[in-house]
């Protein structure tokens, strides 16, 4: 009896440091910014971001596994003019109207080491879901200096097609490539 009891409590020692190993991370929006570029007619590339995101990420750094999940508020497109905010957040595009909001959230994120290097998950924009795979180019995990929290931060890049998702007016002289980079912060929560 003694003995069961013994294995008893040291499982659910071990099944608490398992857990305790787990955590999540609330974005900080005000260090996040999903940004988007994409060939204009070929004179340039024009780079646009994102003022507003919210969302969480869940890393078990000892099991090597984690989560992702973000939403971007659409309306808050930032391309340094107002009127072309209002233009791409018209029905050809973003269709911000209908769709206020894109969200990304994953389904695998791959590790090399101890460090997050390709999160695969899926991004849902004007109501059209589709596979993509964000390339993790930096994370930092450490207490934040100044809120003395666990943080981390990372930048992640994607490819995707604008036709895939219902915005490719254009294409192909407005560049149906657009590459999506993502400066995000999270603090524990």
């Amino acid at each position: 009896m003694k003995k069961i009891v013994i294995t008893s409590l040291a499982t659910a020692m071990l099944s608490s440091t398992a857990f305790a190993a787990t955590e999540t991370y609330a974005i900080d929006s005000n260090h996040t910014f999903p940004s988007f570029s994409y060939s204009h007619f070929g004179f340039s590339i024009q780079t646009s971001r994102f003022n507003k995101t919210s969302g969480k990420v869940v890393l078990d750094k000892a099991a090597k596994t984690g989560s992702v999940d973000v939403t971007i508020d659409m309306k808050s497109v930032d391309t340094g003019s107002t009127l072309f905010n209002e233009h791409i957040q018209g029905e050809d595009f973003l269709d911000t109207a209908k769709y206020p909001t894109a969200t990304f959230r994953s389904t695998h994120v791959r590790f090399d080491g101890d460090k997050p290097e390709a999160i695969e998950g899926n991004l849902t924009m004007k109501g059209i879901t589709r596979p993509v795979t964000l390339k993790v180019t930096a994370f930092k995990a450490m207490p934040h200096p100044m809120m003395k929290k666990d943080a981390i931060g990372a930048n992640a890049s994607a490819t995707v097609k604008r036709t895939d998702f219902n915005a490719g007016k254009y294409a192909p002289n407005v560049g149906d490539d657009v590459t999506i980079n993502i400066a995000i912060e999270a603090i524990r929560e």
